[in-house]
């Protein structure tokens, strides 16, 4: 019997377990919309599997492999660990992301609504600017930290910009949804502090983070 939950191991198969049967935790690390992408990602897909012993491991990844996937044992006592790394990077990751929407818009629209978005493009086309400004670039550093770890960062925070980083936070607070605690600005703030520390930013940086 299998479960494909992320936080759990095989413990809540205890009942069934102990009346026999063969308990899997088999957790595709992928996330799941409801559109028709959703299979063909599964098949790329690596999956956490825990089991009692090494003939359920066998069992587990063989199901696994047969669906195109690739198979990562996960001890029973690092399940949650192994869900909460998975959350904080894709769950977390639309958070960031639909902020970062939300303050382009702002900086794109600026006092004109959507004429100032339409007359921010060439051709006068503002489907999805936001969203346009930011594939590129997002999909980019995803795959630069990757592959590179932490030394993929760029940016203010990277180059010790206190200034700059400052300025970032004083714009943030100015829009709606920006200031107060949980706002924009705040986020902003607690992430660029976490990049101050895997970059080894300078002092006078940290003082601002930590001040602001």
């Amino acid at each position: 019997v299998a479960h494909t939950a992320g936080a759990h191991g095989i413990g809540i198969l205890d009942p069934i377990a102990a009346r026999g049967a063969l308990p899997l935790a088999l957790h595709p690390a992928m996330t799941f919309v409801g559109s028709t992408d959703d299979t063909t990602r599964l098949a790329r897909a690596c999956f956490g599997i825990t089991a009692a012993d090494p003939i359920g491991d066998a069992i587990g990844a063989s199901l696994v492999m047969e669906m195109g996937g690739e198979p990562v044992r996960i001890p029973e006592d690092h399940r949650t660990l192994y869900h909460a790394a998975l959350a904080h990077g894709a769950n977390h990751l639309i958070a960031l992301i639909s902020d970062a929407v939300a303050v382009l818009n702002a900086a794109i629209e600026g006092d004109a609504g959507d004429t100032g978005a339409a007359n921010a493009t060439v051709d006068g086309d503002a489907t999805r600017l936001a969203e346009r400004i930011l594939a590129p670039l997002v999909t980019a550093s995803l795959s630069n930290v990757l592959e590179l770890g932490p030394s993929a960062l760029t940016g203010p925070v990277a180059r010790g910009d206190a200034a700059a980083v400052t300025a970032h936070l004083r714009a943030l607070r100015a829009i709606p949804g920006g200031d107060g605690p949980h706002g924009i600005a705040d986020a902003y703030r607690t992430l660029a502090r976490r990049a101050a520390d895997q970059s080894g930013a300078p002092a006078t940086l940290i003082d601002v983070l930590e001040e602001s």
